[in-house]
Parts: C-alpha cells; structure tokens; sequence
C-alpha cells in the first residue's frame, strides 16, 4: 500500500510541475510575441522620423536668422557706426550635399564680398561639431573685395539627416552669422579600415 501512495504522490508532482512548465512556456510565447509586434510598430513609425527631423532643423534655421538677440543693457547700446563694420554677402549661406556614404569628406567654399564700409575682419569661426573643420580668409577683407569661408565635413561615424553649421565672429552687425551644410549620410555596409579617398568637392 505505501508502494501505490509513494507512485500516486510522484504522478500528482509530475503533473504539477507539467502544468506549471506549459503554463510558463505559453507566457514566454505570449511574451515574445507582444514584443514582435511591439518591435514593428516602432520600425513603422522610424520612417517618418527623417521627415520630423528635417522639418525641425528647417524650423531652427529659420529661427536663427530671424533671431535678434538683445542684450540687457540695450539701452546704453548705441547703434554701430556704418563707417567702422564690414558687412557679409554670401553667394549662398546653406549647402545641400545631397546624400554621401559614410566616410565620406564633403568641402565647400562660401564665397562673400565685404559690402561694407571698412575692412571686414573675422576673428573666429566655430564648428557645431568636430566632424566639421573650418577655415578662412585670415587678413582683413577690404571693401569691395571678396573673401572665403571653406568648410570641410567629415562623415566618418555619422548616418542619417547631417546639418553641421559653422559660426562666424567679425567685425559686422551683427557681430555673429552662421553656414551651414546639409544633407543625408549613408549608413556604411561594412567596417572599412582603408583611409578615405579625400574630399568630395561639390
């Protein structure tokens, strides 16, 4: 009789523990699947990621150049004097390279001419990002004259929606405009070590 409890007592443990196991196993599938379909509705809604970033980056630039920044001592600001500022005009202040593989270099040069009334001079230029090196015309620009900005862009590392911008410093009012270049990187299939080929100029 304590032969039939003891198979009795080991059927009922298995049985249990069968249950248990197809009860955890069908949670696991449930699981899994929720997460499938989780997984493709974010894919769906990451295509119009690209078209929500390109219209915020629209919306900023427009917020830049029709920014004034106004100090808060502008009461004592007295409007600069014509006769001692240079002033920019750039054949073209933004430049789409269109869409490059990554690793690739894009150089551009924006080309200006000082209409203003005494040498344009400028002190500094910053880039937005170290992907991105500028350089430019070091000595003062006379009136009249032309002078360059060129700006080189680095898509080593980078992918998707690209606007480096550059920021200029001189001798202008206002004292502070910006470049920039813009454009789409292709995500590199494989991990290359060979060097890039140079600059792509456009």
């Amino acid at each position: 009789m304590s032969i039939n409890l003891l198979t009795k007592s080991i059927t009922t443990t298995i049985k249990i523990k069968t249950v248990l196991f197809m009860k955890y196993s069908n949670l696991s599938v449930w699981l899994l699947g929720l997460t499938l379909i989780m997984a493709g509705a974010c894919s769906e809604k990451g295509s119009g990621d690209n078209d929500k970033i390109q219209e915020l980056e629209q919306k900023i630039s427009q917020l830049e150049q029709n920014q004034v920044v106004t100090p808060s001592s502008a009461q004592n600001v007295q409007p600069a004097d014509p006769s001692t500022v240079g002033a920019f005009a750039f054949e073209d202040e933004i430049f789409d390279f269109g869409t490059i593989n990554e690793g690739e270099v894009v150089e551009h040069i924006f080309k200006f001419k000082n209409e203003g009334q005494a040498p344009l001079i400028i002190s500094n230029i910053q880039a937005s990002c170290g992907c991105t090196s500028p350089e430019w015309s070091k000595s003062p620009v006379k009136p009249g004259d032309e002078g360059f900005v060129k700006v080189v862009f680095n898509s080593r590392g980078k992918s998707g929606v690209q606007s480096p911008t550059v920021t200029i410093q001189a001798n202008t009012n206002p004292s502070v405009s910006r470049l920039r270049l813009k454009g789409e990187v292709n995500r590199s299939t494989g991990t290359s070590t060979a060097p890039s080929a140079g600059p792509v100029k456009r």
